[in-house]
């Protein structure tokens, strides 16, 4: 898929902007500050949502406006696809396809994207909900239905979370509180929580090897990753954690430790069995979650364990391995997404490329060997601030940005 015209209106800098978009690569180049990655911001909020720079749609928004609208012609084999999306601070999206009103869900799925920046170090420096969105976000773009469950999981969080903090504030100045509506929010965290945990310990063994080999591609074979998944509901069990030096390497130990691993994974997409593990977990903490306030168990509460050789990455990988890992964690997205053989709108499951600031961050092995991987995408949009930034085997349609105007070269 590609998309062939974008559309803003009131969008971050733009009062108004319109673009015809060519298949291939197109460059947006400016200095910082001029509105090149808004651009590219825009098209990928199609695809997800939500903003790899912001967390409320509020920034999205021009100043002074009450709203912004984002419209892009898709393109998925030789069929055009309209999507219009109208953002509005504090108040729920409103969206249309091919100009009729329908559901955002019904939107998700339409534009795939996966988009590099310079703040996908995090998902292996920061913290792990930097990791579980990486996760959340593919696995809507692969199963659309998802969106449904993610949202359903997190309104039933925040009311567990409510009654348990003010049980447990009860409880304190010495009154008995009624928790029997505690076990309802229980089955219901359960059930929503079960789901997702499965899908991303099936999203995880499915990216694991493509993670592997691009990480040996950018990094020239320097080093071996590998990706796991650690549920709290195997912490609350003492199921063992994934343990870098066990699971490298080539000898019989390690290729028990790593079938073990993944035996234990396995069993985390059994949602009925997930269900049950949950809610006598959750009965099981019980008095520390009244005590503390908070859900201790569930898909809030995991990671995507990242390990590089016999360490974990986080610690102990350099500034030039983690970016090798960050690369090699959207470039398999890429590759899952691409190759996703329940891919709607005529099977195309192929994502536009998103490249955005990300070379002046590399060195120049990384940023020639990441071109060289991503020159054969269908579509490709990267912002760089100067030309030089891009390298020449992306030769492709540059776009000089500048005070909100964006003229084609």
């Amino acid at each position: 898929m590609y998309v062939s015209d974008l559309a803003l209106n009131d969008f971050r800098s733009y009062r108004e902007v319109v673009l015809a978009l060519d298949p291939g690569v197109s460059a947006f180049v400016g200095r910082n500050g001029q509105g090149k990655t808004n651009l590219v911001e825009a098209v990928a909020y199609l695809s997800t949502f939500s903003s790899h720079r912001v967390a409320a749609d509020a920034a999205l928004v021009r100043q002074g406006a009450p709203g912004a609208v984002v419209r892009a012609k898709v393109v998925h084999g030789d069929r055009p696809t309209l999507v219009e999306l109208e953002i509005v601070a504090g108040k729920a999206n409103r969206a249309r396809l091919n100009r009729s009103p329908a559901r955002t869900r019904d939107v998700l799925g339409v534009v795939r994207t996966v988009l590099f920046a310079p703040e996908d170090l995090e998902l292996v420096k920061g913290d792990p909900a930097q990791r579980r969105r990486f996760l959340d976000e593919l696995m809507v773009l692969l199963t659309p239905r998802l969106a449904g469950v993610r949202a359903e999981y997190e309104k039933v969080l925040r009311q567990r979370g409510a009654l348990l903090k003010s049980a447990g504030a009860a409880r304190r100045r010495g009154s008995r509180p009624d928790l029997s509506t505690l076990d309802v929010w229980d089955g219901q965290l359960a059930a929503a929580g079960a789901r997702i945990v499965a899908a991303r310990a099936a999203l995880v063994a499915t990216l694991r090897g493509p993670v592997a080999a691009a990480y040996d591609e950018v990094s020239a074979g320097q080093g071996t990753a590998r990706i796991d998944y650690r549920a709290s509901i195997d912490v609350a069990d003492d199921l063992p954690a994934p343990d870098a030096s066990a699971l490298a390497g080539e000898t019989t130990d390690a290729a028990a430790a790593r079938a073990a691993a993944e035996e234990q994974e396995l069993a985390l997409t059994d949602v009925a069995a997930v269900t049950e593990r949950l809610l006598d977990a959750m009965g099981r903490l019980r008095e520390r979650e009244l005590e503390r306030g908070v859900c201790l168990v569930g898909p809030h509460r995991d990671d995507l364990i990242l390990s590089l050789g016999t360490l974990p990455a986080k610690g102990f990988a350099s500034h030039g391995e983690s970016w090798s890992y960050a690369l090699a964690l959207r470039l398999a997205s890429y590759e899952v997404l691409r190759d996703d053989d329940g891919a709607p709108w005529d099977g195309d499951g192929e994502p536009v490329l998103i490249l955005d600031d990300v070379f002046a961050e590399l060195d120049s092995r990384r940023r020639e060997r990441l071109a060289t991987m991503v020159a054969g995408a269908r579509q490709v949009l990267i912002t760089a601030a100067v030309p030089e930034d891009v390298p020449a085997v992306l030769a492709g349609v540059r776009y000089e940005v500048a005070e909100g105007r964006v003229e084609r070269g």
